[in-house]
């Protein structure tokens, strides 16, 4: 053992333990319970507690997988029946190189990387010890770590191990694959029970699973990774969905604008993202004589519009929105379905204003969210205000006044909204401070949403002005706003939110008709002709499957109705509807159900009835 001077480990009791300790202390418990399991075959990389549990990544050249977690999980509640100390201490960088050469950590390279980061930055190194004073794996454990933790062992809860997957070191592709264990912890069983009933559900919902069973979306190698192709009926939900968003903002005093999807490099360099934004941009590429770039904005487009002339001060704001496709680069290992993609479309829009406007157009937004989000089912946010880190000033653009201005108009308009938020400082963009808003769906996963960014800085790299009252030129302010953010993360969170049952306006097929026999199915048609005249999306079944298969077939498929007809249903000129809830409606009027259907759509309700 290292200088027990050193390694005295002093700590403060602790009355109480947060959830972030609690897990904290969970992820070492499982690093621990790990090594004396199989001691020096497993190397312990790094891992942290995370929002919804921790996580911790290994090396070892043993095959561990989920079938090793019910022994795994049986040593981790031995540690925590044993309430072991937990109590942290700080080496020189030297010392700690000293202790973690030798016994279980010998040979453990990930250690000595930390440490030489921490050399680097002239930092002590934090270590935490869970066990006996002077002992070793497997009765202690020792860790670089920043914590916090909990007092000790027997303060964590209720903790499972959830899964396993690969994780390059750093998250470089250029470094080796580690084990990655996922995990969590929460005060009691009824948390945790709720927790794992949540990731259930939420495997149900999975977009990816649901976007193939109800043909609506796919991705294939051969296109691109992260490059979505919509089927017909993805395609319909898609159209509905942006046809909404836009037809509201026109009807709010937006207009509409269209711009290409590429632009010169001239333009992003002009605009900064060449220079603050490259990471996430695809390479230039030439036509003739120029160099081209994939747009990963609509901004600069929408600023040349506004300086292909000059403007008065009666002219603004402009509210300038578009459905705007753009590219970003994501690392492989990063897409995810809908939710994370390399090419994708915003409704995006840009307010270009005077300083006085500002505060009206920021409470227009916000308030323009809530009905966004609100028609579609999600009425439960939080609120997050991202800022500048004072400390990094020199990665904004931008001068200390406009800054200070911008954020408080946005803590303003929250606080008169009375919406509750969190401050983030290091979060805002490049080029200005920014709230998002995390939207609840219907098992209570958070998901960012919506995005309001006050940016000043661009209208100065472009020179944009207008003559002010008194007939001088003065720049305007420009706020950046994107509702439904992406089209196509809005709707794989969409696709989860409803369990793929979306309500009647926005369901690809509104209601299946199903002709008991043949001599039925002309009846059927014309009902088929009359929805379609009001603009609903009606179809038939006319396979030769029995009634009751149809029926289960369009409710797998979330079909909102059910129309059975046979010759009681022609004579009286109605339709037999059942749900897709299994509820039975028994026998409507044709003409009416119609109606119906079209005054639900209308309404945009959430509801099947009414």
């Amino acid at each position: 053992m290292a200088d027990k001077k050193k390694l005295s480990f002093s700590s403060k009791e602790k009355k109480g333990v947060t959830l972030e300790e609690m897990r904290h202390s969970c992820e070492h418990v499982l690093t621990m319970a790990m090594l004396r399991i199989w001691g020096n075959q497993v190397k312990a990389a790094m891992g942290p507690a995370t929002d919804e549990g921790y996580y911790f990544d290994f090396d070892s050249s043993l095959k561990i997988t989920e079938a090793d977690f019910p022994r795994i999980e049986a040593e981790m509640a031995k540690i925590i029946a044993e309430d072991l100390p937990v109590v942290r201490d700080e080496l020189s960088v030297a010392e700690a190189k000293k202790f973690f050469s030798h016994n279980i950590y010998k040979g453990n390279q990930y250690k000595h990387e930390w440490l030489d980061l921490i050399e680097q930055r002239g930092e002590k190194v934090s270590v935490y010890r869970m066990g006996p004073e002077g002992k070793d794996i497997p009765e202690a454990f020792v860790d670089i770590c920043a914590g916090p933790h909990a007092a000790s062992t027997g303060q964590i809860g209720a903790f499972k191990l959830l899964t396993m997957a690969g994780a390059y070191w750093h998250g470089d592709e250029k470094n080796k694959m580690l084990t990655r264990i996922y995990g969590t912890a929460f005060p009691t069983p009824k948390e945790l029970d709720e927790y794992l009933w949540r990731i259930e559900e939420a495997k149900k919902r999975d977009h990816r699973k649901l976007g193939a069973e109800l043909d609506l979306f796919l991705i294939d190698d051969t296109v691109g990774k992260g490059l979505p192709l919509w089927m017909p009926k993805g395609a319909t939900v898609r159209r509905l969905l942006m046809d909404f968003a836009l037809d509201t903002y026109l009807d709010r005093g937006y207009e509409l604008v269209a711009t290409p999807h590429i632009g010169s490099k001239t333009l992003w360099e002009t605009s900064g993202h060449w220079n603050f934004y490259r990471a996430s941009m695809y390479q230039p590429f030439g036509i003739d004589e120029e160099q081209y770039l994939l747009k990963p904005m609509n901004c600069p487009f929408h600023l040349t519009i506004y300086n292909a002339r000059k403007h008065s001060y009666r002219e603004l704001p402009f509210r300038w929105t578009e459905m705007g496709t753009v590219y970003r680069y994501e690392k492989t290992g990063e897409l995810a379905g809908l939710t994370r993609v390399r090419g994708f479309t915003q409704d995006d829009a840009h307010i270009i204003c005077r300083p006085e406007q500002l505060n009206e157009e920021l409470l227009r937004m916000i308030n323009l969210t809530k009905y966004i989000w609100g028609t579609l089912g999600l009425t439960d946010f939080e609120v997050s205000l991202s800022v500048r880190d004072p400390g990094t000033k020199d990665k904004y653009m931008g001068d200390e006044k406009h800054w200070i201005m911008a954020e408080k108009a946005l803590e303003e308009a929250l606080i008169h909204e009375k919406i509750a938020y969190k401050r983030y400082p290091g979060e805002a963009v490049f080029y200005g401070p920014k709230i998002d808003f995390l939207f609840k769906d219907s098992i209570g996963r958070k998901w960012q949403c919506s995005t309001i960014q006050i940016d000043f800085n661009l209208p100065d790299k472009f020179h944009m002005t207008y003559i002010d009252t008194d007939g001088t030129e003065k720049q305007p302010i420009m706020l950046h706003r994107a509702l439904l953010g992406s089209i196509e993360r809005s709707l794989g969170i969409l696709i989860e939110h409803y369990e793929g049952a979306f309500p009647v306006w926005l369901a690809p097929v509104q209601a299946v008709l199903i002709p008991i026999a043949d001599r039925h199915t002309e009846y059927c048609r014309a009902i088929v002709e009359k929805a379609k005249k009001l603009k609903l999306r009606f179809e038939i079944d006319e396979r030769s499957e029995r009634m009751n298969q149809k029926i289960r077939d369009a409710q797998m498929q979330k079909v909102p109705y059910m129309l059975v007809v046979g010759d009681k249903e022609i004579a009286e000129n109605a339709v037999a509807v059942r749900l897709r809830t299994e509820e039975n409606k028994g026998k409507v009027n044709a003409d009416e159900f119609v109606k119906l259907v079209r005054q639900l759509a209308d309404d945009r309700t959430l509801e099947l009835w009414k």
